[in-house]
């Protein structure tokens, strides 16, 4: 099922390992083609280009795109108590994390009266998008509100697409995880239409505000979302453009081969696109999971996209002659979610490089952090580990610099700033200064 990659005996170096690793084949520049006429449309006509919208791709547009508050609550007294409990646990832990994240301000006295300091200013409003395709994701809810209000965001819009077998309204699941957040401003619109709504507002069919423009979008999605949040990107900000899930697993012979099976179709269940991929120095352990994950598939739920995401070119077994080869391999591969199935496992998470999350041990399973271990599960996928981090308060704030010197403390410098406004050929650079300087 896993196909196999063999590495035993090539030393190859990070660059060449980045062509050997695999990945999913997603095009987000074609599909960027198809959704910059969506965007515009909605940018100039609003709540009629959300529904048509709504209609062709998504489960029909409801009679109110933004959900009503009663709805909302509603869907949280209908909600299964199990369920409830679950997410009422997952808010505690995540929320305990990232408000301990929150960076801190920083005041550096540089001379007497020369004062620079670092402010992180949350950003005004936030627009979290919440997938709605192949499988339905309240804990998307959670991962994205709660860092925007951990972060201190004051106005936080949520869109999920329209469900048809809900009528065309927003899963009441994540309306339930709305309400246990206390957000009210949900609107049932999906797709790239939903991230043109938010980076551009939207007029209501009425001539009123559908729904204001916000500041930064975070969530993810599928490639037309990617897209969509790639041309608006600069527009707004946004936190990534998110591919498909992915897992890799980095383990020695003294790994659960039970445990890793399972952990691999985890993900696969997810999307036909899921990359799995086990990196490991024994062959005996890479034989013994395979055939685990053929005992397993066939009895899951979603046998048939995990089958085809297991098949796929993003999927397979990495067999390397080394331990220190397979942190160089899990480096390379820079994975959205990176488990250590080794001894001294936290020793061997110490050296990674490059991972949206690692997951230390045999009881610290992806899973455990898509619900409720605290940390967030929105991450960098594709490999864009090696340069982007996974989504967190930070995603929310901006670093502001305050320069306060005293009339001292620039006369200390200011010599040395008209000499460098000169060097570059910037004397009125200069000439700000002296005026202060000379002021006789």
């Amino acid at each position: 099922m896993l196909s196999r990659i063999d590495l035993r005996d090539r030393d190859l170096t990070a660059r060449e390992l980045l062509d050997v690793v695999p990945r999913a084949e997603v095009d987000v520049a074609a599909a960027l083609r198809i959704v910059e006429p969506i965007l515009a449309d909605v940018k100039e006509r609003g709540e009629a280009a959300l529904r048509e919208y709504g209609d062709r791709f998504d489960g029909g547009a409801p009679e109110q795109l933004r959900v009503p508050s009663a709805q909302i609550e509603e869907a949280l007294l209908g909600l299964d108590p199990a369920v409830r409990e679950g997410l009422e646990v997952a808010i505690d832990r995540v929320r305990r994390y990232h408000e301990a994240t929150v960076p801190p301000p920083v005041s550096v006295e540089l001379a007497p009266g020369a004062t620079v300091s670092q402010r992180w200013i949350p950003v005004g409003r936030v627009g979290l998008y919440v997938p709605g395709g192949l499988a339905v994701y309240p804990s998307s809810v959670v991962m994205n509100v709660v860092a925007a209000q951990a972060a201190g965001v004051e106005s936080i819009a949520v869109t999920s697409p329209p469900q048809r077998a809900f009528g065309g309204a927003v899963h009441p699941t994540i309306l339930a995880a709305c309400a246990l957040l206390g957000v009210h401003e949900v609107y049932a619109v999906g797709g790239a239409q939903a991230i043109g709504m938010l980076a551009y507002g939207a007029a209501a069919a009425d001539g009123g505000v559908l729904c204001e423009p916000v500041d930064v979008i975070t969530g993810p999605g599928n490639v037309y979302v990617a897209a969509a949040k790639r041309a608006v990107n600069g527009t707004v900000g946004i936190d990534s453009e998110a591919g498909p899930t992915e897992i890799a697993v980095l383990a020695d012979d003294s790994a659960d081969a039970r445990f890793v099976a399972y952990d691999l179709l985890s993900q696969a269940e997810h999307d036909p696109m899921a990359g799995s991929v086990l990196i490991t120095d024994c062959q005996d352990l890479a034989d013994q999971v395979a055939q685990h994950l053929t005992d397993i598939v066939g009895s899951t739920k979603h046998d048939v996209r995990a089958k085809e995401a297991l098949g796929g070119v993003q999927s397979a077994i990495i067999l390397t002659h080394s331990l220190d080869q397979s942190v160089l391999v899990a480096d390379a591969y820079g994975a959205e979610h990176l488990e250590i199935h080794a001894r001294d496992a936290a020793a061997v998470a110490a050296r990674i490089r490059n991972a949206g999350a690692i997951f230390v041990g045999a009881y610290s399973p992806v899973p455990l952090g898509d619900y409720l271990a605290g940390s967030n599960h929105v991450l960098p996928t594709g490999g864009t580990a090696r340069f982007s981090s996974g989504l967190g308060v930070t995603s929310f704030l901006k670093a502001v610099s305050v320069i306060e010197y005293s009339a001292d403390a620039l006369a200390e410098v200011g010599d040395k700033v008209i000499a460098l406004a000169n060097a570059e050929d910037l004397p009125a650079h200069g000439e700000a200064i002296a005026a202060r300087l000379h002021r006789d």
